[in-house]
């Protein structure tokens, strides 16, 4: 996999399939980009929970805060790393030990750990690094040119709401 350049049809899929997402390093202070990737992806419909271990127990935007992905009672389809590039490792290691691998690793902007991704992908699991499902899902689903953001992307097609009337989604028949 080349790590560099991911195509739009890769991220797509990956922002289809996975339904519920583990955030590492998750924020109760509004002002962290973690605190408001977790309320962007909870308001396109993803079942997300928040992982720190320092306000494990507590909730974040009506979520329960875990210390670690293995204390998550169900499965998770991604994990999503808010920590720096060398904690990564240990994090995907933890999340290869599950007894129900997730789909995808996705770390964070900035966030790189080769060794560990080609682990992770040596079990067939999907894997971005330096990115950010926030602004993947923007790009894809328009919302990046509402901002003056450039998508890369040229499309004919009008941009469609998603299913809750507030913001777009990934059109082409997302449901969550």
């Amino acid at each position: 996999m080349n790590h560099e350049n991911y195509s739009a049809d890769y991220i797509r899929d990956i922002l289809r399939s996975v339904k519920t997402i583990a955030l590492i390093g998750a924020s109760s202070n509004e002002v962290r980009p973690s605190y408001f990737v977790l309320k962007y992806l909870l308001d396109k419909g993803y079942d997300v929970t928040p992982v720190n271990p320092g306000l494990a127990g507590q909730d974040i935007l009506g979520r329960r805060v875990y210390a670690t992905l293995k204390d998550i009672p169900h499965a998770v389809d991604m994990v999503d790393i808010f920590r720096s590039s060398s904690a990564a490792a240990a994090i995907i290691d933890e999340a290869l030990s599950l007894p129900v691998l997730p789909k995808v690793i996705w770390m964070q902007l900035n966030v790189r750990n080769d060794e560990a991704a080609a682990r992770a992908e040596a079990l067939g699991i999907k894997v971005v690094m330096n990115r950010c499902p926030k602004m993947e899902y923007g790009k894809l689903s328009g919302e990046w040119g509402w901002v003056g953001g450039n998508s890369g992307l040229i499309s004919s097609r009008r941009p469609r709401l998603h299913e809750s009337g507030k913001v777009q989604s990934l059109g082409l028949g997302l449901k969550r």
